[in-house]
C-alpha cells in the first residue's frame, strides 16, 4: 500500500508508473484506492463512475477500468459537503463531519471490492488518501491505516521533497501515528527529487534511522507527467507558453470544475495556448474559443461566473465572433435557463441561464454513466467519449445538434450562427480527428502526436523511470 505524508505527494503517479513496471513483468496487477475525493471522474463499462486516477492506473496495467478499483468516491458539492459514490453508484450526500460517522459501514464495501480484485490479481497496488498522519480522523479509517490494518497490507511511505520538509514529514509521521499502525509501514520513497541525488544520500540514511523503514527509493522529478490526465483540481494546468500564432483556448476556473480531462489533448497541442481563467481575471480577448467545462454544481458555479463578470466577457467574446462550446454543466449554462425542481443541487429552484442558446434544462435524480461513441454533425466526423450528467436539455437550438451518437440519439445544441455549441458528451478531443475538426475551426491545424499514443509513450517512460529509481524487487517483496 502506497501511503504519502501529504495530500498531492505523487502516490497515484507513483502506482501508476508501478502498475505498468510490473505489468511488463507479466504480473496480474489491479490498482485499488479504498476512498478518493475528486469531481473528476472516469466512467467504468458496467455503467458505474470510479476517480480518474483510478482509471488512468488501471490502463497502466492494462486492464479495464472497475468500479472496484475505487469503492468509495467523495464528489465534492460544497465545502463542507459531498455526494458519496459506492461501487460505482451515488448512494448519499452527506456533510463532511456526518461523514466521519458514515466511514465504519462503507468498510464492508471497501473490502468487497479489494476482495474481489485480488481473487484476479498477482498483485493488488494500493493507494492511501491524504495523510497517513491525520490522527484526529483515524477513528473508523478506511483510507490509510484502517484499511491496511484491516486487511494486514504492508505499507510505503511517500514524502516529496519538492515541497520541503520531507524529512520532518516522515520522521514525522511515525511519531505521531499509532505504534501498531507505524509497525505496518516497511519501507519509505523520497519523491520529485530534482538535482544531484548523491546531495540527498545523508538525509535517507538519516530517515531510516530515525524510523527503521527500508529507503526504498529517491525518485527524481518526472517531466512528462505533464502529458498525463491530472487527477484532481491540483493538478489542473494550461498550457506552457506558446509561440507566435498559437490560438488561444479559454478555460474559466469554476469552484466546482469536474471532469476537466477535456482540456489535456488540447494541452498537448503545440498550435492551441489553452488559459486558465483564474477568478480575478477577464476572460482574455484574444480567445478563438471559450470552453465552459463541466461542474458538479452547475447552478453555484454559474452564479460565481456572473460574480466574477465572466458573463459580460463572453457576451462581448461572441459580438467579436468568438466560438463557444459548452461541455456537460457548460452546456447547460449556456441555455435560457436551468430548473432544479427536486433540489438535487441544494434548495429547489430555477435560474436564468447566459441566454447564448435556445435551451432549457430540467435537473433529473437520474444520473447517466456511459461509453458512447458517434460523428458530428454535419461533418460526419468520428468520436469517443462518455456521458456522465444529471438533467435533460431542449429547446430549438437542440433541433441542431451536435453529435449523433452510435444509438441514434441526437445530443447537443449549436447556434443558429454556428458559433455557439454545447453538448452533454466528454472527451470528444482525445479523439484525433475529431480534434482536428474543432481546430480547423478555430483557423489552425492539429500538429501534435496522437493524444492517446502520447498517454501510452508518457506510461511507459514513467515505468522505466520508477524501475530505474525505485528498488521494485524488494518492494514486491513485501507483498503478501
Amino acid at each position: 500500500m502506497i501511503q504519502g505524508t501529504g495530500s498531492d505527494v505523487g502516490k497515484s503517479l507513483l502506482v501508476a508508473g508501478l502498475a505498468r513496471a510490473f505489468t511488463e513483468r507479466g504480473l496480474r496487477v489491479r490498482p485499488f484506492k479504498p476512498q478518493n475525493m475528486s469531481n473528476n471522474a472516469a466512467v467504468t463499462a458496467d455503467g458505474g463512475e470510479i476517480g480518474r486516477a483510478q482509471a488512468l492506473q488501471a490502463r497502466a496495467a492494462r486492464v479495464a477500468p472497475s468500479v472496484h478499483m475505487n469503492p468509495v468516491l467523495l464528489k465534492p458539492q460544497s465545502e463542507v459537503g459531498s455526494q458519496v459514490v459506492v461501487q460505482g453508484r451515488m448512494v448519499a450526500t452527506v456533510k463532511a463531519r456526518d461523514y466521519q460517522a458514515w466511514k465504519p459501514r462503507l468498510m464492508s464495501a471497501v473490502l468487497d471490492s479489494f476482495s474481489r480484485l485480488a481473487g484476479e490479481a498477482d498483485l493488488v497496488l494500493v493507494e492511501g488518501a491524504g495523510s497517513a498522519s491525520e490522527v484526529n480522523l483515524r477513528a473508523g479509517d478506511i483510507a490509510n491505516m484502517g484499511f491496511a490494518r484491516a486487511t494486514d497490507t504492508p505499507v510505503v511511505l511517500v514524502g516529496d521533497i519538492d515541497r520541503g520538509g520531507v524529512i520532518a514529514s516522515l520522521v514525522g509521521t511515525k511519531a505521531v501515528i499509532d505504534p501498531e499502525d507505524a509497525a505496518l509501514i516497511a519501507g519509505f520513497l523520497v519523491n520529485r527529487f530534482r538535482g544531484d541525488p548523491s546531495l540527498f544520500a545523508d538525509g535517507m540514511r538519516l530517515i531510516a534511522e530515525r524510523t527503521g523503514w527500508a529507503a526504498l527509493g529517491l525518485v527524481p522529478h518526472f517531466p512528462d507527467a505533464a502529458r498525463l490526465p491530472a487527477e484532481d483540481v491540483l493538478g489542473l494546468a494550461g498550457s506552457e507558453s506558446r509561440g507566435p500564432g498559437a490560438v488561444t483556448v479559454a478555460v474559466p476556473v469554476l469552484p466546482r470544475i469536474a471532469n476537466f480531462d477535456d482540456l489535456d489533448p488540447l494541452r498537448a497541442e503545440p498550435n492551441v495556448s489553452v488559459v486558465l481563467v483564474r477568478p480575478g481575471t477577464p476572460i482574455p480577448a484574444e480567445a478563438a474559443l471559450v470552453l465552459l467545462p463541466g461542474s458538479k454544481t452547475t447552478i453555484d458555479d454559474l452564479e460565481a461566473f456572473r460574480q466574477e463578470g465572466w458573463d459580460v466577457d463572453l457576451r462581448a467574446h461572441v459580438r467579436r465572433g468568438g466560438r463557444v462550446l459548452g461541455l456537460c454543466g457548460g452546456y447547460q449554462m449556456l441555455g435560457n435557463s436551468l430548473a432544479d425542481p427536486h433540489g438535487i443541487e441544494g434548495a429547489p429552484r430555477t435560474v436564468a441561464g447566459l441566454g447564448l442558446l435556445d435551451v432549457d434544462t430540467v435537473m433529473t435524480p437520474e444520473k447517466r454513466l456511459a461509453a458512447v461513441t458517434g460523428t458530428s454533425l454535419p461533418d460526419g466526423v468520428h468520436f469517443a467519449g462518455y456521458e456522465m450528467h444529471i438533467g435533460a436539455t431542449e429547446g430549438p437550438d437542440a433541433a441542431r445538434p451536435l453529435l449523433r451518437l452510435a444509438d441514434g440519439r441526437l445530443d447537443g445544441a449549436v447556434s443558429a450562427d454556428g458559433r455557439v455549441a454545447g453538448t452533454y458528451v466528454h472527451g470528444l478531443f482525445a479523439h484525433d480527428a475529431q480534434r482536428a475538426a474543432w481546430l480547423a475551426r478555430l483557423g489552425t491545424a492539429s500538429d501534435g502526436p496522437g493524444y492517446e499514443a502520447g498517454v501510452e509513450a508518457a506510461l511507459d517512460g514513467l515505468a522505466r523511470h520508477i524501475a530505474a529509481h525505485v528498488d521494485c524487487d524488494r518492494l514486491l517483496a513485501l507483498a503478501r
